[in-house]
């Protein structure tokens, strides 16, 4: 299967490409960045990804562009919501590059993370592949939770903090 994998950052994509290499998938990742903020942080999570993807020999499609006022517009008023509509944008790029590139099937490495609502990013993601003639790939890759960061560690790999937003970054680091 060849498979298009939305690439949130370096550390999480460690056990998903793994785990769908052993799937024998034919894997490529693709770098979504309009939500990442401040642009610094987008730079250091693209810089350390490239670092990575190349030493594991991983193409990755990198956005050129950096939307982050039309992501903010997006959410503005619905902060509560915000990650309903940021899995909705980047995976429904995701979906548009998949579809473009003749990819049989899509996913993401936010399934890696025990921070993210699984339930929604799989509703969604199963959502936008019926809209686009694609399949969602869902599988939970949490249990190797351990196991990214502790390469990552060893790799020496950038490893943010937060998710990527201004307002998960205002949640890990402002507290009342």
């Amino acid at each position: 299967m060849k498979l298009l994998l939305h690439t949130c950052c370096a550390p999480c994509s460690i056990y998903p490409v793994k785990v769908l290499r052993e799937m024998d998938m034919d894997v490529m990742g693709f770098f979504y960045r309009h939500n990442i903020h401040p642009f610094q942080e987008c730079q250091k999570r693209q810089a350390a990804l490239e670092l990575y993807s190349q030493s594991i020999e991983l193409k990755v499609i990198f956005q050129k562009d950096y939307r982050i006022e039309k992501f903010l517009q997006s959410i503005v008023f619905r902060e509560k919501d915000r990650c309903r509509y940021c899995y909705y944008a980047r995976l429904e790029a995701t979906a548009l590059v998949a579809k473009k590139g003749n990819f049989n099937a899509f996913s993401t490495t936010l399934l890696y993370s025990r921070f993210q609502n699984h339930d929604c990013i799989r509703e969604t993601g199963e959502a936008i592949a019926k809209k686009y003639g694609l399949k969602f790939f869902y599988q939970d890759f949490r249990e190797g939770w351990k196991f990214g960061i502790e390469t990552s560690k060893r790799l020496n790999m950038y490893r943010q903090q937060y998710c990527g937003c201004i307002y998960s970054e205002k949640d890990r680091y402002f507290k009342e």
